[in-house]
């Protein structure tokens, strides 16, 4: 029953923030929900011991209950993957495959390996000492950009379809290999007995990721038969959520990507089983997952706010948070650059504005979190430190990146066009001469 009225809690104050959100704040649902839970996690920080002590300690007391990396690693996430993937027309992504896969391996390790370097030499300047294998732990968790936050941001923003389908492509697939790196990296943060090798990452890599893609087809296509056959809506929408949950549990007993096989489930319904669907049975179908969309990114959203509550000294880290925030920029830039000028450049050209896009577009949100509060340390001092960096990073990139991303996007792709037709006017003119 406490587990019922907890999560009672979490829906009152999601719905009352949505209101507050929609009546007088009036950002984007999600991140103003976000926003609010911090103004209120700010308020109980300065006044909530001395006005609403007994509530104060309720409330702390309710967040502390919640295993943050458990319910959105292990629950959340896989439902907020399948939703957004099912409404995704896979074409898109087929158009772009070699960038997607690109940006989605490769540029995750570049990133990750430019990050942990550029912390470890510049964190001593602000006075703090980090060992390395800890900066490398930090450069994995952070490198890989949410899926959640940027399905959900891309929705609202005016980004161009070629770039947009970039992001989200790599979004949902990066994962599997974030996993994997932050796994082998921890390990090796904190098992003196563990050498990892070639041969051991590989298999790693390829149980999870590879796995994880085998059982989402595999689920995907059972589920569109089963669909096809019953063509009934109800069925449908109770076949679909058993695919997540179910899926989940077969993931995690095999010891495959879970997430990774929401996508490529969500992928494969929404391409292919739908497509043999009734009319109303897609309907349906679109409707109850983008309401089941909404009320999980609004509680995600409203956990990330109370999050504040619950890590010490923020304040105290707010230098070293700003130094991540700049190293963190400087790595996605380097790891989506090199690439565009590497492997992707006899695929497709890349202009200024598409990379400064696709560099702002890369946001960080839960799962950076939900990756640093699952790290196991014996020093505490370091941990306490990462989780305070991840989060003032993870503020910053779903604040200030994804409320601007769509101006962003805007002025530096109109920059293009302009450039663009001034070396059209002067080839014309060195013609006429």
């Amino acid at each position: 029953m406490e587990l019922y009225y907890a999560f009672s809690v979490i829906i009152v104050l999601a719905a009352v923030f949505s209101y507050v959100n929609v009546r007088y704040v009036k950002l984007p649902m999600t991140i103003g929900i976000m926003v609010i839970a911090m103004i209120v996690s700010v308020g109980i920080r300065l006044f909530g011991g001395d006005i609403f002590a007994g509530l104060t300690h309720r409330l702390e007391s309710l967040l502390q209950g919640f295993d943050f990396t458990e319910i959105l690693m292990g629950a959340m996430l896989n439902f907020l993957l399948f939703a957004g993937a099912l409404h995704i027309n896979i074409s898109d992504l087929k158009a772009f495959k070699l960038p997607i896969i690109t940006y989605a391996t490769v540029s995750v390790v570049l990133s990750a390996i430019f990050i942990s370097l550029l912390l470890y030499y510049i964190a001593p300047l602000v006075g703090i000492e980090i060992p390395y294998l800890y900066c490398l732990l930090f450069g994995t968790l952070i490198s890989p950009t949410d899926p959640i936050v940027v399905l959900g941001v891309l929705k609202q923003a005016k980004v161009p379809k070629r770039i947009e389908a970039k992001i989200t492509g790599e979004s949902l697939f990066n994962d599997g290999v974030a996993v994997v790196m932050f796994a082998v990296v921890h390990r090796l943060a904190t098992d003196a007995t563990f050498e990892p090798s070639f041969n051991a990452i590989t298999k790693l890599f390829l149980l999870e990721a590879g796995g994880g893609i085998f059982l989402g087809v595999l689920l995907g296509w059972i589920a569109s038969q089963m669909m096809k056959a019953a063509n009934d809506y109800h069925v449908s929408v109770l076949l679909t959520l058993a695919v997540v949950m179910g899926g989940f549990l077969i993931a995690k007993a095999s010891h495959v990507s879970a997430p990774l096989a929401m996508v490529i489930a969500g992928l494969f319904i929404g391409n292919v089983g739908k497509k043999e669907s009734s009319e109303e049975n897609k309907d349906y179908l679109e409707k109850f997952w983008a309401i089941v969309d909404e009320i999980m990114n609004a509680i995600l959203f409203l956990f990330i706010g109370f999050e504040m509550l619950l890590i010490n000294n923020l304040v105290g880290q707010f230098l070293l948070g700003a130094v991540a925030i700049i190293v963190c920029l400087l790595g996605r830039a380097l790891a989506i650059y090199i690439p565009a000028k590497t492997i992707l450049r006899k695929v497709s050209t890349y202009s200024r504005g598409s990379l400064i896009t696709m560099v702002w577009g890369g946001i960080r949100g839960g799962v950076s979190i939900a990756l640093v509060l699952s790290m196991k340390s014996d020093n505490f001092a370091i941990k306490e430190t990462l989780l305070q960096v991840t989060y003032i990073v993870v503020l910053f990139s779903i604040l200030v990146q994804g409320l601007t991303v769509g101006k962003v996007a805007s002025k530096a792709l109109y920059r293009d066009e302009v450039m663009a037709r001034l070396r059209r006017i002067k080839m014309r003119q060195q013609r006429n001469r």
